[in-house]
């Protein structure tokens, strides 16, 4: 007998039977894009990343076909600098971490068991905001418009008007759209790992895939929020002549290079660990056995993590810090090594131990390690500080950048393309043309980037459009254009075999033999999903677990029913994965898009100075935000529990520190701090570079002791109120509950002014001096947390009053509660650097 009920009709036709409510792919062109299934809101955001890869690997094109031969005139210095600075942001902002979410996004409900991840919308809202900014600031190109001061946008050059025109301006606005959609897609991944994890499968069981994931999307809270708080400070010397970046009244263009390189050096490893995890899916399934050293490898990843946050100095070696930074900083760049190599020699050990059955992904996964470690060994000699003095700002850097960047990202992703394409469309690519495109891949990109590291060597600096004949890198150059074709022409045959599949014939259910979860599915599967959760009880399941998929799809483990017509997951516990709660997630909706279009318009009319135009876009994001929340999250169900199988019976709505809502909140507030803790950074910094900070003299004296304090003081009872109203409405005094809220709305707006009274009344001038300018932007930021926390307060009244939020049903005032704390820390600091550190010091 079939193990799957697609071969057996009388069992398919009572399984679509009992599954007949079950949510269906929405028809028609406007329906799809309002669609917000993670398994297609992942395909096209896959698709949109590789498409914009492409376009990027065009302009690469153009620029190597220049640097061929020496005084070529094929394109102009300003355009080359248009080709060299949109190619690096491309890859790095619009195809590399967009990849890896795109991808998770996919590949992780399959990968848990789950029907989907928490917030299907958010995942919508995200791929939206990223497509948005992605085509306004890849097709400035065209407008001769683009961005011209290298993909770092290193001060001052960038920063003055005079110097550089309005590509500054796109490329910050629009690159910090993306970054929202980066950080939304991170919450997202987070959850969805800890919280909707199958039953029994606890953390020492979970795909190292979903490992990765969740270490990787921990690593973006951390590195994405000090380059947007970068961005704010740029933009607010570009728009507002702000001296953040100006020395003459100052300011210092090396704050930027922390905060961007804070954000950089982790991005490496944001874009490496997915392609790791790929390998970790990859190597055991064609090994034949379980991966080796699996407790090493999370140790390692984790530990890769910890120590990419103690790199960024390496980048700014020649900037004239202090030589023992310089020490610390080379001593921790080597060190990364270390967990690096035990996650490669574990993979090695797995081929060496299993029996390997050589496949077209496993090639790519093999040659990728062979690229990578040839970037790895240049980057430990560029984290020698004397070399990088000698190496730096040469094309030694190119090839070392380019030998990590493409074997630990880019050919891994090609390996996955070709182990994953038989799961997401149920068709394979051609062995024949993905071994073809392997070799001239793996021979293109030697002879792109090796002969660079000698052209370096001997000289040709990075970042011009021409170069002399007498330098004698002819030959290096010519190789490594050459090399550049041979690269393309394997990427186009790739290309054209994405093209060809939808004509191939169906692929059988699980064509790897693989062992996890996410080939539970079958080519013929609806759109729900696995038939039932499984209960997980190994690493492997289809491997070690009996009667596994047969078990699976008869509906014998949980949740096999949607007899309410909507899309249900289960969420477990953090830590064991026991069954909490069933999730209802959300539907098709147009809300996501129209967000992201009004949050975008935002970015993108404040480019133009179109100030008040930006403002009414503001005014459509927020209104979209609240009717998005008031229509589709926390919704009191119909009735109470609801049996999952087995004798178990779940609550349909939870709240606290239970529930993803919660988690979402929490995440979505440490990036928010992390950001924040980039501006505070930003104020020490200028402390620590001025011996006379803050300054003396008119429009420059500080906000003085008492408006801060009177700022802190209303902010903080106003966060004692939220907390009181979260415990009453708990104990049933909902009117008292309604009190403590509007209460606490008045004092959060009261906060408002005075916050802002502290510069304003002491004549602080932002345009004179960085210290006023550094002094309003943290009472800004803090006031507006506050505007922010005051429009919390007063939705959860109004779901309050219209019976939408209940003692019983409490997730809206545990949520804002969780805002609160976090606005008060806010406070707390911003309020006491700003009015008592000038005192104290």
């Amino acid at each position: 007998m079939s193990l799957h009920a697609q071969d057996d009709p009388a069992l398919r036709a009572a399984q679509e039977d009992r599954l007949r409510a079950t949510w269906k792919p929405p028809q028609g062109l406007f329906l799809r894009w309002t669609d917000t299934n993670n398994n297609r809101v992942g395909i096209w955001y896959t698709l949109t990343a590789f498409g914009f890869m492409l376009f990027a690997g065009v302009l690469a094109l153009i620029m190597r076909t220049q640097l061929a031969v020496p005084d070529n005139d094929l394109v102009t210095a300003n355009t080359f600098n248009q080709l060299f600075t949109l190619h690096g942001s491309m890859m790095m902002f619009l195809f590399a971490v967009p990849m890896f979410e795109a991808v998770s996004i996919i590949l992780l409900p399959q990968l848990l068991g789950a029907r989907d991840l928490p917030f299907p919308r958010l995942s919508a809202f995200g791929y939206w905001s990223f497509l948005i900014g992605g085509v306004f600031v890849s097709g400035s190109i065209f407008f001769d418009a683009a961005p011209d001061g290298g993909w770092f946008m290193y001060p001052p050059f960038t920063t003055r008007t005079d110097l550089s025109g309005l590509g500054a301006d796109i490329w910050m606005l629009g690159l910090s759209f993306i970054e929202v959609s980066s950080v939304a897609a991170a919450v997202e991944l987070i959850v969805g790992v800890l919280k909707c994890r199958p039953p029994g499968m606890r953390l020492n069981l979970m795909p190292l895939y979903a490992w990765y994931i969740l270490v990787v999307a921990v690593m973006i809270l951390f590195a994405f929020p000090p380059l947007i708080a970068g961005d704010i400070l740029f933009e607010l010397e570009r728009l507002l002549g702000w001296p953040f970046f100006d020395q003459a009244r100052g300011g210092d263009p090396i704050l930027w290079q922390h905060l961007f390189w804070i954000f950089g050096h982790p991005e490496v490893y944001i874009v490496f660990l997915p392609s790791i995890a790929l390998f970790a899916m990859i190597v055991p399934t064609f090994a034949r056995r379980h991966l080796l050293g699996y407790p090493w490898i999370v140790l390692a990843a984790v530990g890769t993590a910890f120590l990419s946050f103690g790199l960024w100095v390496h980048h700014m070696f020649t900037t004239g810090l202090p030589k023992i930074s310089l020490a610390f900083f080379s001593a921790a760049s080597e060190a990364v090594a270390i967990p690096t190599g035990i996650q490669i020699f574990a993979f090695i050990a797995t081929l060496w131990a299993g029996r390997v059955v050589w496949s077209t992904p496993l090639l790519y996964a093999v040659g990728s390690i062979a690229i990578f470690v040839i970037g790895g060994l240049t980057g430990v000699m560029v984290a020698i500080a004397p070399f990088d003095w000698q190496a730096h700002d040469t094309y030694f850097i190119v090839a070392h950048l380019h030998y990590v960047l493409i074997g630990g990202t880019l050919i891994p992703l090609f390996g996955g393309l070709y182990y994953y394409w038989p799961l997401i469309t149920g068709k394979k690519l051609s062995d024949r043309m993905g071994r073809t495109a392997f070799w001239l891949l793996f021979v293109g990109v030697n002879l792109t980037f090796f002969p660079m590291h000698f052209s370096g060597l001997m000289g040709m600096p990075r970042r011009v459009f021409t170069y002399p004949g007498d330098l004698g890198v002819d030959a290096f150059n010519m190789a490594s254009t050459l090399g550049s074709y041979v690269f393309a022409f394997g990427v186009a045959i790739i290309c054209v075999d994405l093209a060809r599949s939808p004509w191939r014939a169906k692929a059988t259910r699980n064509p790897w033999q693989a062992g996890t979860l996410e080939w539970l599915a079958h080519p013929d599967d609806e759109d729900w999903g696995i038939r039932s959760v499984p209960l997980i009880e190994s690493r492997y399941p289809i491997w070690d677990q009996k009667d596994f998929v047969r078990k699976v799809d008869e509906g014998r483990f949980f949740l096999p029913d949607a007899e309410e017509g909507r899309r249900e997951t289960i969420v477990t516990t953090v830590l064991d994965a026991r069954p909490l709660q069933v999730l209802r997630l959300g539907g098709p909706s147009w809300k996501p898009m129209a967000t992201a279009v009004a949050l975008g318009s935002v970015f993108i009319l404040t480019t133009y100075h179109l100030y008040w135009w930006s403002l009414v876009g503001a005014v459509a994001t927020l209104a979209m935000v609240l009717w998005w929340l008031w229509t589709g999250t926390a919704e009191i169900p119909e009735k109470d529990e609801k049996p999952i199988g087995h004798g178990i019976t779940l609550p349909i709505y939870i709240s606290g520190t239970s529930a993803s809502g919660w988690w979402a909140m929490f995440i979505t507030m440490l990036a928010d701090m992390t950001a924040f803790s980039g501006l505070v950074f930003g104020y020490f910094f200028f402390w620590t570079r001025h011996e006379d900070f803050p300054p003396s003299g008119a429009g420059l004296d500080g906000p003085g002791v008492f408006w801060p304090m009177a700022a802190l003081t209303l902010t903080l009872v106003s966060w004692a109120m939220t907390v009181a109203a979260r415990e009453s409405n708990a104990r049933g005094a909902v009117g008292a509950a309604r009190g403590l809220l509007a209460a606490g709305a008045a004092l959060s707006l009261a906060a408002i002014g005075a916050g802002l009274a502290g510069p304003w009344v002491t004549g602080l001038e932002p345009t004179l001096h960085v210290y006023p300018a550094i002094v309003w932007t943290l009472a800004i930021w803090t006031t507006a947390h506050s505007g922010v926390g005051a429009i919390c307060q007063l939705y959860t009244l109004a779901r309050s009053i219209a019976g939408r939020m209940t003692p019983r049903h409490d997730a809206d005032v545990r949520n804002i509660t969780v805002y609160h704390h976090f606005l008060a820390v806010t406070a707390i600091v911003t309020y006491a650097t700003i009015g008592l550190f000038p005192v104290l010091s």
